[in-house]
């Protein structure tokens, strides 16, 4: 019907918006700083989007100025299309950065190449690599088309148990990825490698979510999967081995096992923790002697869900605030004027907060206004703070009782990793100042994307690393829990780490 709304949601800002049908999408996405280099005449490609949901009519423009790949994998140009329907768009412009890391790395010899890919939630990333030397030949990032679905994996458990098809979404996804990276190779890939969180693992494999969607939120299915190309339809030989890493329990999936192997901890005499900060915190702790692990249900405000004006780590997000003699001062990606807060920036911002007094311990802001200013117009508001309280609180008593549950405190540690980008961009000053672990500040570590590292590890490997015994711990069912978690919500009175 002429003149009806329909909601228009873009990626990687998960910013949403009501265009009317039929109107320009040029001018709904200029009104949230979308930027138009040539003027809308279509003959640049700077305003680029790929449909994840929904469809948009391919222009004479179009076949232009992208590819015939391109277009079958959803490229537009925004400047040219017209709204008629809910969309979901990525918007290349905001397109955040994809941690992968292309070290070479220690090689068994083996012979041909192989493919390690890491499933997440939010991105995927997956690399082409020699099996001979450890190398990086070529690289493929993209943003999960499963967001069209929720950003979170409780969403998509949700959309999955309605009907919803995210198996044949995410393989689509990864069999272009694949072709991609293997184009005039094919037939020397002798083997894949997937790593991922439980949910992604089990929407891969077409494993029923039904038993992660509520208490005990246990799995039966927590093996590896292994595949041939033929079951997936990529194009690569039949002979081929592809497999999903196993899960270690709950919603603790292989990505946290690839994170073990890529950190060393199964080889480690001293302890070590890794944490994965995430929308499910992921946390592991031990040495070759035994590790435990578990998942904490932090919620969205590591990743700024849940945010007023919270926002992924792309073009227009505060990222970085320091407190200058009294002065907060803010960094924005893309030097932009700000147009929301990421994760990092989030919890800078609170630290700097705290430093001067303007945030009180219990988290209430000191002037009592229920706002507190960060840049231009971004601002925090009393719940996006209570949202951070939540958010450090499951990952701090996590992290406690899993050190009790081994009989050891966080000075008996070695090192304590941080994963994911999240773990890369935050500063730890300010992560120990919000309490988000008791530790010192001189043993943590980014330590970068450790799931894909670990999965070119297993990939280069003669045989599956030899592992302790990992024990999965089941936070919600430890009678302390509730009393930890309720002494860890507030931010610490005296910091001097």
């Amino acid at each position: 019907m002429s003149g009806a709304m329909v909601r228009v949601r873009l990626e990687p800002s998960s910013v949403e918006m009501d265009v009317a049908r039929g109107a320009a999408l040029l001018t709904a996405l200029g009104q949230h700083g979308f930027e138009f280099p040539c003027g809308g005449t279509g003959l640049c490609g700077g305003c680029s989007v790929r449909v994840l949901g929904g469809e948009l009519a391919t222009t004479q423009a179009d076949r232009e100025v992208f590819t015939a790949a391109e277009l079958a994998a959803g490229w537009r140009l925004a400047c040219q299309a017209r709204v008629e329907e809910p969309l979901t768009l990525e918007c290349r412009q905001w397109r955040m950065d994809v941690l992968a890391d292309d070290a070479r790395l220690a090689s068994a010899g083996r012979r041909g190449l192989g493919i390690a890919i890491d499933l997440g939630t939010t991105t995927i990333a997956a690399q082409l690599i020699d099996l001979a030397v450890g190398s990086v030949l070529r690289v493929e990032t993209e943003l999960n088309p499963q967001a069209a679905f929720g950003a979170d994996v409780m969403s998509r458990i949700k959309a999955a148990r309605a009907g919803d098809d995210l198996t044949s979404v995410v393989r689509g996804a990864l069999r272009r990825m694949v072709a991609n990276l293997v184009a005039g190779h094919a037939d020397q890939i002798v083997e894949v490698v997937l790593v991922g969180n439980t949910v992604m693992h089990h929407l891969f494999a077409g494993l029923d979510v039904e038993p992660l969607a509520h208490v005990p939120f246990e799995t039966p299915h927590a093996e590896a999967q292994r595949f041939t190309a033929g079951e997936l339809s990529w194009p690569l030989a039949e002979t081929c081995a592809i497999r999903f890493e196993r899960c270690l329990g709950s919603f603790v999936g292989s990505d946290i096992l690839a994170g073990i192997v890529a950190v060393g901890m199964h080889r480690a005499e001293d302890l070590m923790a890794l944490v994965d900060l995430g929308t499910n915190g992921e946390i592991a702790i031990g040495n070759r002697a035994g590790i435990v692990c578990a998942s904490a249900a932090a919620g969205p405000a590591f990743e700024a869900g849940a945010i007023r004006m919270g926002m992924r780590a792309t073009t227009g997000a505060v990222w970085r605030v320091e407190n200058a003699n009294g002065q907060m001062r803010a960094s924005v990606i893309g030097n932009v004027e700000p147009m929301g807060i990421c994760g990092s920036g989030l919890v800078d911002a609170v630290a700097a907060g705290l430093q001067s007094g303007a945030i009180l311990a219990s988290g209430r802001i000191a002037d009592g206004s229920k706002h507190f200013p960060v840049a231009g117009d971004v601002i925090l508001s009393q719940a996006d703070i209570r949202e951070l309280q939540l958010a450090k609180g499951a990952i701090a008593s996590g992290f406690k009782l899993l050190l009790r549950r081994i009989g050891a405190t966080a000075d008996g540690l070695k090192s304590i990793y941080l994963a994911g980008a999240f773990g890369n961009y935050v500063q730890m000053e300010s992560a120990l100042r919000i309490g988000l672990l008791d530790a010192r500040g001189d043993i943590l570590h980014a330590a970068g994307n450790t799931a894909l590292r670990g999965a070119k590890m297993m990939l280069l490997a003669d045989a599956e690393p030899a592992m302790p015994k990992i024990e999965h711990v089941s936070l919600a069912a430890d009678p302390g829990f509730q009393d930890e978690f309720a002494a860890c919500m507030s931010f610490p009175v005296d910091f001097s780490r």
